[in-house]
């Protein structure tokens, strides 16, 4: 056998292997149905991901912290491994798809994904607290932040699930309308506070010293938190009726604009179902 063509059996079997690990590692779509289908792997992940959240909960309790620490520490480590191995076997087998070929500018775009993006938020807290001096372990509040992340390890699940993933659809979908909602809410936020603060302020300075302190009425009010603070001027008491009225619509947008987009969603995802038998397309009943 020549050197070319051993050099290309080579490469195919190298190709074959990337591909393999990649149908191993990352949660794929049948061709037919369009469905995500899950092997042993993939449960198994989605099974320490949820043991993690566990864990990370549990682990707030100072009984369970004084009686098991040791134990979900070095659980922790060994989940720790077994993601950062399926992040880096991930890195290296994207590209068998071809629209990361490219192996550098390939990986790199598939790196900065979303769903990297997750995954490497979901074992950076534990090497951050590995990378930090002793000294600052000190600090408790340090501590518990890191813990805190760890909590992102159930963001994991979003490959698993197809909710997550028509969540993500709709987001990207009226990220134009939900951009428009949360900039009006920004703006009576800001108008709100800042005439709050010039209505008030003389007469109770210690209340609205500043257009920040109004801010945090003005966010309760809307949100119907309810704070101590109130106005009590004629005037105050105006703009706080209206910053109520106003508030109910504008903090309800979003919520009607995402249902809408749920809405939207689902009717396309009846429309482009599948039979998970012979991958022909269903036709919605009318």
């Amino acid at each position: 056998m020549s050197t070319g063509a051993s050099s290309r059996s080579a490469d195919s079997r190298y190709a074959a292997i990337k591909k393999r690990v990649y149908q191993i590692v990352d949660v794929t779509e049948d061709d037919a149905t369009g469905l995500r289908t899950f092997d042993a792997f993939d449960i198994f992940i989605a099974i320490l991901i949820v043991l993690n959240v566990l864990a990370s909960i549990v682990g707030t309790m100072a009984s369970v912290e004084n009686r098991a620490g040791r134990g979900l520490y070095i659980f922790e480590v060994v989940s720790v491994a077994i993601f950062s191995l399926e992040y880096i076997l991930r890195v290296w087998s994207c590209t068998a798809r071809p629209e990361y070929g490219a192996p550098i500018l390939g990986r790199l775009r598939f790196i900065f994904s979303g769903a990297l993006v997750v995954d490497l938020l979901a074992i950076l807290p534990f090497y951050a607290g590995l990378a930090v001096p002793s000294a600052a372990f000190a600090d408790l509040r340090f501590i518990r932040a890191l813990r805190l992340f760890r909590i992102l390890r159930f963001l994991k699940l979003g490959r698993y699930s197809s909710s997550f993933r028509t969540l993500g659809a709709v987001l990207r979908a009226k990220k134009d309308q939900l951009m428009v909602s949360a900039l009006a809410m920004l703006a009576l936020l800001v108008l709100a506070s800042a005439l709050l603060f010039y209505a008030e302020n003389e007469a109770q300075p210690e209340m609205f010293a500043s257009i920040p302190a109004a801010m945090w009425w003005v966010a309760t009010t809307v949100t119907t938190l309810g704070c101590e603070m109130a106005p009590i001027t004629p005037v105050g008491k105006l703009l706080g009726v209206i910053v109520a009225l106003l508030g109910i619509g504008l903090f309800a947008l979003p919520a009607g604009i995402l249902g809408s987009g749920f809405v939207e969603a689902a009717r396309e995802t009846r429309h482009e179902a599948a039979c998970p038998h012979c991958g022909r397309k269903i036709e919605p009943h009318t």
